[in-house]
């Protein structure tokens, strides 16, 4: 019995007629590849009028057209079969290829189509690639571009969340400080400097005020000595106690 998937493309399709299958040999596989219900049998072939006419394969080179031959046989798997336009007995043109695997029989597919078939996965793949990126890319005008991974939301779920360090100080506090620690050094310049990171520090000669001579401090300590010992303005005397008129 003949099971025949029918599609427009003749890679597609498949056949195979189980009543043949457990006697297939090299000699009677070209019968078996001419049954009417083959989709991959040319009824115009050569094949077809020598079988017709009863004479051997062996006149199939004295003809001009299509033709089947059996190209490669390993029993009692694999038959490879090839039809081919013979122009004269001594030149050819391939068409088409079958294999034979168990019974079932294929068409094997020419370099274009395998090149095209190829292609056509690896672009997939490739547009797969990119779709599957493109999700996980994220934006936000005062953010940017970002990745977001689903597996990053489960790991933010099982990391312990960690406290905030509040900062010891404002950066108000920090900048003031900054000012007071500058104005500081100005007032009070340090008496050694380094020119260059690695040198010895030079020290630096600060300049002394000249002190006072001794009589003006002490004419100085003179003036509020005299100016304590003045005398006090008089204070005013209590009011006398008058007596109680009766």
């Amino acid at each position: 019995m003949a099971s025949v998937d029918f599609r427009d493309n003749l890679l597609g399709i498949s056949w195979v007629d189980s009543g043949w299958v457990p006697i297939l040999n090299p000699g009677n596989v070209l019968d078996y590849f001419s049954e009417r219900s083959n989709p991959f049998y040319d009824r115009t072939c050569n094949n077809e009028i020598v079988k017709m006419q009863r004479l051997t394969l062996e006149h199939l080179n004295q003809m001009v057209g299509v033709e089947y031959i059996l190209l490669h046989a390993q029993e009692p798997i694999l038959y490879i079969i090839r039809k081919q336009q013979r122009q004269s007995p001594t030149q050819v043109i391939p068409l088409a290829d079958y294999y034979i695997i168990a019974g079932v029989v294929y068409q094997a597919p020419d370099l274009g189509t395998v090149i095209s078939s190829r292609v056509l996965s690896a672009v997939h793949g490739i547009q797969s690639a990119f779709d599957e990126a493109m999700s996980y890319c994220r934006y936000h005008p005062s953010k940017g571009y970002w990745w977001h991974f689903k597996d990053q939301e489960e790991r933010e779920k099982t990391k312990p969340k960690s406290k905030k360090k509040e900062e010891p100080s404002s950066l108000f506090q920090r900048h003031r400080v900054d000012t007071l620690l500058l104005d500081l050094r100005s007032k009070f310049p340090p008496t050694f400097y380094q020119p260059k990171p690695g040198d010895k520090p030079i020290p630096v000669e600060v300049k002394k005020e000249p002190e006072p001579p001794a009589e003006a401090v002490k004419q100085e300590e003179r003036e509020p000595a005299t100016k304590s010992s003045a005398p006090a303005p008089p204070s005013k005397p209590p009011p006398e106690k008058r007596a109680r008129l009766q």
